[in-house]
Formats: C-alpha cells, structure tokens, sequence
C-alpha cells in the first residue's frame, strides 16, 4: 500500500535532486529519508531512483509515481482542509425534521442561533410527526429528529417509544391543555378534568395526538365523539372558536397560532408529552449536528 507520507518524501527528492535535501526541506534526518523511500519502493516492487555516485535520478516508474503524486497529494491536502473546515464549523450541513408545532417554535429560535454563531453551516428543514421523523432518521434521511411522545403511554401503543438505539436529547415537557368555545359552559374554569367533556363533540390532531386523545378519555371512562380531525393546529382553533367541538392541545401548539373565539384550561391531573432531538450516536459527534443540538436545548429554555 502507498502512504501518503512517502509520496511526499518522493516528491521532496524528484524536486531536490539529494536525500540531503530532501531531508532540509521535509525537517528531518537523511537517513529518515532514505528509510522512507526504501519502504516505498518496497511497496511498489520496482526501483523508483537510480543512483549513480552523488547523482541521483528517477526511473521510469518512479517518473509515472511523481506525475500522480501531484494530483494525489494536493486531492488530500484539499481533503485535509474541507474536514477541518466541517470540525471547525466553518462548514457543514445538517438536516432536520421537524413536527409543526415545533417548526414554528423550536425551530426558528435554534436556527437563527445556528446561523449567527456559524454562518458556514447550513441547516435545512422539512416536516414529518414522529414515527416518520424517527424512520427517516435510521433510513439516512436526517441528521437530526425532532419528536414527541407520551411518557403515560403504553410502549406497545406508541410506536414512537422505541429510541434505545438512538441519541435522545431532552428538550421540555409540553402539558396538554383543552381548548372550548370562548362561551362553553366551562370556559372560565381554569382547569377541567377530562371526563366533564365525555359528552362533548371533540376535534383531534394528528394520528399519533387522536389515538392519545382516546386513550386519556377511555382512562376517564368514556370513548371520545370525534367530529373532525385535521393535523393543522390553526384549522383546530378555527373550529374551537366557531363552536364546532372541543380539542385537546399541546400549549407549544398556542405559542404560534391566534386561539380566537376560544378559552384555554389546564387539564386536571396534568398530561404531558415529552419533546426531545434524536440523532444517531456516530452523528452525536458530528460537530455541526452537535451544536444544532446544543442550539436547540436552548431554544427550549427560553
């Protein structure tokens, strides 16, 4: 196998003429230098230089390893610079999946911070809930996850719960909240238990939030009526305010959409989701997805 180390030394001495010189200009002893091109000339199986007295010349063989040694030392010297330039943040891409309420929220908070502190990385977004966030994180398609799920919920009933291979960044916990029409006959309660809306109309989220739902009200002894079921957020406050069904919300939902004509009231006991930025361990170490983590842990503290 050719080493890199010794095309340089080969180099060295095709543009020097000596080992002597070679060995000024590389900063290190002659005979370190005739080592190497022993062992290159070893790896080769073929005479790379003829020396005749104080001269010194290369053969045909070694003519052909200096022309490639070129091309091959400046591709790693490049190679060399583009990884530096990625440890060092000056580069680098990461790509992030996101469910909405935390693209609205999270998201630009961690970005913005992104881009300030390391202009050179670029980090791009798409949306997709969690289990598909999570698969397209094994399946390559992410450098990082976004995701959520129930800390109540039955493992064999969330199919988000299964993350031991992966790395789980703890964001927050986001406590559910129901939201009625702004004239509902609960509205300045404050808080309400779940099962004083048994015989209400109820509009749920997306697949994972609307099999919760029915869990929690199954818990509570009743089976929800559902009404309508959208994954866009202000599409359910919509419908809340024009007095169509109630909805179960987490508050990180409210933060970016105008909860007109309705009333929000904590949930008695509390329920709670946990939201949290997945990656892979061998991408943990990534520098950029290592501080997009970091960026993100701050968002949420804010």
């Amino acid at each position: 196998m050719i080493e890199a180390r010794h095309l340089r030394v080969l180099r060295a001495v095709a543009t020097t003429g000596s080992f002597s010189a070679a060995a000024r200009e590389l900063g290190c002893t002659q005979p370190a230098v005739s080592q190497q091109m022993k062992a290159l000339e070893q790896s080769t199986g073929t005479p790379l230089l003829v020396r005749t007295g104080r001269e010194m010349r290369l053969t045909e063989a070694g003519e052909a390893l200096v022309r490639h040694a070129a091309g091959i030392l400046a591709g790693l010297t490049a190679a060399e610079e583009e990884v530096a330039a990625l440890a060092g943040l000056r580069a680098g891409r990461v790509r992030l999946v996101s469910f909405p309420s935390g693209s609205s929220t999270l998201v630009p908070t961690a970005l913005a911070g992104m881009r300030a502190a390391h202009p050179g990385t670029r980090v791009s977004l798409v949306e997709a809930e969690p289990p598909r966030s999570v698969e397209m994180l094994r399946g390559g398609d992410c450098e990082i996850a976004l995701a959520f799920r129930y800390p109540q919920a039955a493992p064999d009933a969330d199919p988000a719960a299964g993350w031991d291979d992966l790395v789980v960044r703890p964001l927050l916990r986001d406590r559910l909240v129901v939201m009625v029409p702004r004239d509902h006959r609960l509205a300045g309660a404050g808080t309400v238990g779940v099962g004083e809306l048994a015989e209400e109309p109820w509009i749920a989220g997306c697949p994972r939030c609307r099999r919760h739902l029915v869990e929690v009200c199954e818990a509570e002894g009743f089976t929800p009526r559902i009404d309508f079921a959208t994954d866009d957020y202000p599409a359910v406050v919509g419908l809340v305010g024009a007095g169509l069904g109630v909805a179960v919300l987490p508050e990180l939902a409210l933060e970016s959409v105008r909860a007109k004509g309705t009333a929000t009231l904590r949930v008695k006991p509390a329920v709670l989701r946990e939201v949290v930025a997945l990656t892979l361990p061998d991408l943990a170490r990534v520098p950029a997805v290592a501080a997009t983590l970091d960026r993100l842990e701050l968002a949420a503290r804010r």
